[in-house]
């Protein structure tokens, strides 16, 4: 694992407003998880879920989609694992309220076009509230959805942030396990 960097200073955390943080992509995943948009923490350090208290990589190793927690740092280990990582919107904002509705659903057709380009077994959308605005749906069940992007099912999860209080840690990793069955079956797994 490699070593945490230094923590970015306040200064530098605000300065990262409108920064992007790097796909985790490859053609062939199992699973590619998509975000809403970095937070300024994320796009301060340039990983993906980085801001201490992200519920992310707990639920990624609650849910045995890895062997043990992986650091922010170390996200393109994924790849290993038949995972990936990619946001809605690419644009660091404190908070994802801050995007607007034409933001989300313009990420969408560049998420369809990286759906139909890699061709992962599912896309995972992490938000609900993000993808009721993008897809136009104003209900919103957890799990297996009917629409699909780029032919590519899709998966609905819960923001994994710390400030999404309604579902803890046990709750995501229980959800990502979920998917982790259909993605990867029975006895299968990274």
């Amino acid at each position: 694992m490699t070593d945490v960097p230094r923590r970015p200073s306040r200064d530098e955390v605000l300065a990262a407003e409108g920064a992007r943080v790097p796909d985790v992509i490859a053609p062939g995943l199992r699973i590619l998880f998509c975000g809403i948009n970095p937070g300024l923490y994320s796009g301060a350090v340039g990983h993906h879920f980085a801001r201490p208290g992200n519920r992310f990589w707990k639920a990624l190793a609650g849910s045995g989609l890895t062997r043990g927690e992986v650091s922010p740092f170390d996200e393109r280990t994924l790849l290993e694992h038949g995972i990936g990582i990619t946001n809605l919107v690419g644009r660091a904002t404190a908070r994802a309220e801050e995007l607007t509705p034409a933001e989300l659903r313009g990420g969408l057709g560049a998420l369809t076009v990286k759906a139909r380009r890699y061709g992962p077994r599912y896309v995972a959308m992490l938000g609900i509230g993000a993808y009721r605005i993008a897809f136009g749906r104003r209900e919103a069940e957890l799990g297996l959805r009917p629409e699909t992007v780029g032919g590519v099912p899709l998966w609905l999860l819960p923001n994994p942030s710390g400030l999404n209080a309604h579902y803890s840690v046990g709750d995501l990793s229980t959800l990502f396990a979920d998917l982790r069955l259909a993605a990867f079956g029975p006895g299968e797994g990274p």
